[in-house]
């Protein structure tokens, strides 16, 4: 919370819990999940809190917002902010994915007159579960 002092930002116990929350629940999350989490921990929170938490938050690179299909996720910003998500447009799971290949081709990209900070790229297609669910109710069809 040092980086809070440093933004020259209150320290409440509001914003100390929440970010302790996004830090513990480890991977993406909605605003109703972060609420859920705070709620099941005996700390009950206004979603004005949580929005405006969640946005000074992305102000200071504490977090990161993703803009997908169904709605609004966020993850905790750790190192950087790179990565790459596959993201099933039947059931919506998301996952991410390590691929040095892609990362290296984003990162050599020559960018004109503009300077990155982060990237997320985001790929759309079916897990192999909704797929396979698929499949099954194509040959239940065919019989």
């Amino acid at each position: 919370m040092s980086y809070l002092e440093t933004n020259k930002r209150r320290k409440t116990p509001e914003r100390f819990a929440i970010l302790d929350a996004i830090y513990s629940m480890r991977g993406h999350f909605t605003i109703e999940q972060l609420s859920d989490y705070l709620d099941g921990h005996h700390f009950h929170v206004s979603r004005a809190t949580l929005y405006n938490s969640i946005k000074l938050f992305y102000e200071l690179r504490l977090v990161i917002p993703h803009h997908l299909q169904e709605g609004t996720m966020y993850e905790a910003c750790y190192v950087n902010g790179d990565h790459i998500h596959q993201i099933c447009t039947v059931c919506g799971k998301v996952t991410e994915v390590k691929s040095p290949t892609l990362m290296a081709a984003i990162e050599e990209t020559k960018l004109k007159r503009f300077r990155k900070n982060a990237y997320s790229l985001n790929i759309y297609g079916i897990c192999s579960t909704c797929q396979a669910k698929i499949t099954r109710m194509k040959g239940k069809a065919h019989k």
